[in-house]
């Protein structure tokens, strides 16, 4: 198997925001195109957009869920809540081992969002920073539940 945590963490570092290192490391098998998935993603970095919400990499994550395993059919509950579900287990993994899903609350900030634009990508950027790990944790999550369950369709 592809080690996405690997892939989602050199992606961050390249400058990819936590949701795109997250979903584009697993384009070998959600198989969307590269430009598609840096602009679907892009909003939403910094717990969507800098609002410091939930965590652009588990946002990525649940993402990627999506195109694996999500419902097609917008009036099957069935289907949903068995969705939801899934996106709860990845995202409750994410939660018990980073101690958070919110992005503020994984960075010890004070405010309630930050500016837009984003800071510079430094080295002080990256030591400072838990997101690296983060990143690499939310794929590791996706990664074991594609593995404990067949992707849809395949």
């Amino acid at each position: 198997m592809t080690d996405h945590a690997s892939i989602a963490g050199a992606l961050f570092t390249s400058g990819h925001n936590c949701a795109q290192a997250v979903f584009c490391a697993f384009e070998d098998v959600t198989h969307v195109d590269d430009k598609l998935a840096l602009r679907l993603t892009s909003s939403m970095g910094g717990g969507v957009g800098r609002l410091r919400e939930i965590c652009g990499a588990v946002s990525g994550a649940a993402l990627v869920l999506g195109v694996l395993y999500g419902s097609e059919d917008p009036c099957n509950a069935a289907e949903k809540a068995a969705h939801y579900a899934r996106v709860q287990e990845v995202g409750e993994k994410f939660r018990a081992e980073a101690g958070a899903i919110v992005c503020r609350e994984l960075l010890k900030l004070q405010e309630e969002k930050s500016e837009p634009t984003p800071a510079e990508r430094t080295p002080q950027y990256y030591h400072s920073r838990p997101c690296q790990m983060l990143v690499e944790l939310a794929a590791r999550a996706v990664d074991e539940y594609i593995a404990a369950h067949p992707i849809k369709g395949e």
